[in-house]
Order: C-alpha cells, then sequence, then structure tokens
C-alpha cells in the first residue's frame, strides 16, 4: 500500500464510503505481508514509504548492474516509484529491460520511474548552484526532490565570484519557499544567499576546487561555520540528501 492509497483509505473511512471495520481488515492485510524482501545480497525494504512517505532509494555506488536491477523490478512491482542515485548508463541499460520506461538522468547521474500519487509540495523549491562544475549535485537534488512532489526552479552559475548574476535575480530567491544552495571551492555562497532570504536554505558542499579545497572539505567547513542565520548544510556532494530534506520542509 502506498502512501496515496493510504490516505484515500482513511479518507473513505472520514467521508462514511468506507466501513471502518472493512478499512482495518485492508489494513491489517497490508502490515500482514512481508515488510521486506530477502534477495540474499540485499533486503528490499517495502514498507519504507508507509513509515517515511517515500519509498526506499537505492544508492547505486558499489552495486553492480544487475544487483540494482533485481532491486529495482522488487521496487516496481509492489508499486513504489523507483529512484536510483550515484549511477551510470551501463546500469540504466540493465534496470530498463526490468522496467523499461525507467528514465535515465545523465548529469545528475540518476535512474527514475514515476508511478502512483505523490501529494505535491506547497511551494517552490529553488536549486541554485555556483558554478557548472556543481551541477551534477544540484541536479541530484533537483531529481530527487521532483521525483517526491515538488516544484523546482534553477538558478546556475551565479557563485560569488560575480555576485552580480546572483543579485540580478533576488526576486527569484525572495519567492522560494525552501532553497538549495550547491557550491565548490570555499563554499562561499550559501552564506550570502542565508543573508538575502528567510526561507530556509539548505547548502551543499562539493568536492570541486583545486588541492587546498580537501576535496570538498573547505567548502564543508566554511558552510558549518556561516554567519547567515538558520542555514543547515548536509555532507559533501549529498545533493540526494538536500533533495530530501527540502521535499520534507515543502510538505510540511
Amino acid at each position: 500500500m502506498t502512501p496515496s492509497e493510504l490516505r484515500n483509505l482513511l479518507e473513505q473511512v472520514r467521508n462514511g464510503t468506507l466501513d471502518p471495520d472493512a478499512a482495518h481488515v485492508r489494513l491489517t492485510d497490508h502490515l500482514s505481508e512481508s515488510p521486506f524482501a530477502d534477495l540474499g545480497f540485499a533486503r528490499v525494504d517495502h514498507q519504507r514509504a508507509v513509515r517515511q512517505g517515500f519509498p526506499e532509494v537505492i544508492f547505486g555506488q558499489g552495486k553492480t548492474p544487475d544487483q540494482i536491477a533485481t532491486i529495482s523490478e522488487r521496487i516496481v512491482a509492489r508499486g513504489h516509484t523507483l529512484l536510483i542515485t550515484r549511477t551510470d548508463e551501463q546500469t540504466y541499460r540493465a534496470v530498463a529491460r526490468v522496467v523499461p520506461d525507467a528514465i535515465f538522468h545523465a548529469l545528475a547521474r540518476a535512474v527514475s520511474f514515476r508511478q502512483g500519487d505523490l501529494e505535491p509540495g506547497r511551494g517552490t523549491i529553488l536549486v541554485v548552484a555556483a558554478g557548472t562544475s556543481d551541477l551534477p549535485v544540484a541536479e541530484e537534488a533537483c531529481v530527487t526532490a521532483e521525483l517526491m512532489g515538488n516544484a523546482i526552479e534553477r538558478l546556475y552559475d551565479v557563485g560569488v565570484a560575480g555576485i552580480h548574476r546572483l543579485l540580478a535575480d533576488h526576486s527569484r530567491l525572495l519567492a522560494a519557499r525552501v532553497l538549495i544552495v550547491v557550491a565548490g571551492m570555499e563554499g562561499a555562497l550559501p552564506s550570502v544567499v542565508g543573508g538575502l532570504v528567510r526561507a530556509p536554505v539548505i547548502a551543499v558542499p562539493t568536492s570541486v576546487g583545486y588541492g587546498a579545497s580537501f576535496g570538498g572539505l573547505a567548502a564543508l567547513l566554511g558552510m558549518l561555520n556561516s554567519c547567515a542565520a538558520g542555514l543547515s548544510v548536509v555532507n559533501i556532494d549529498n545533493g540526494f540528501g538536500a533533495g530530501v530534506i527540502a521535499s520534507k520542509i515543502n510538505h510540511l
């Protein structure tokens, strides 16, 4: 039972079109199903959508194409939306053999397949990227949040080296309900954005930069030490995590 099916069940009880006892039977039958599928190399969590509002997401890095395809088939067969992160075209081809309508997002390094109804977010999530090199992480955030039912806008290549590019779109910053700000190098952009808006800002450090950026550590520390109040920070290159948090905020 997907979250939308559960909401429909509760709505039918509320409006009197479904007897509470019948609803109890249907819910009990659902909960009596195995909460996960044991594939030997993985245990697919079929009840995550009910607990957390979105199905289990496959982290592709370190898994073989065949493993990912097998997990994907089980997720889709149970009526769930599919999202695979940190993957490649070879894996996509394996997944497409069992989920023919799956979509490959090359820049985001992700695969998706949407099914069922999703509760829409209340406003717009604006994804802001400092430079073109940050786009894979930014796009991972976009694909994630959009698949979770949110309206997404993009504002790219507006880093602090040319701050006028950001300020030219000040109205778009103010219109967003949540902002995801992605930056590498010294990671200054989220602090600037955080000082211009009242909406929540989720900062994403990327591993983009020369040697002293230490693979994104400099950006991470800069964001953690931001003087802009209300700024939150996810892990280095974690566009997926930022997309999830932004979606949760946008659905409040």
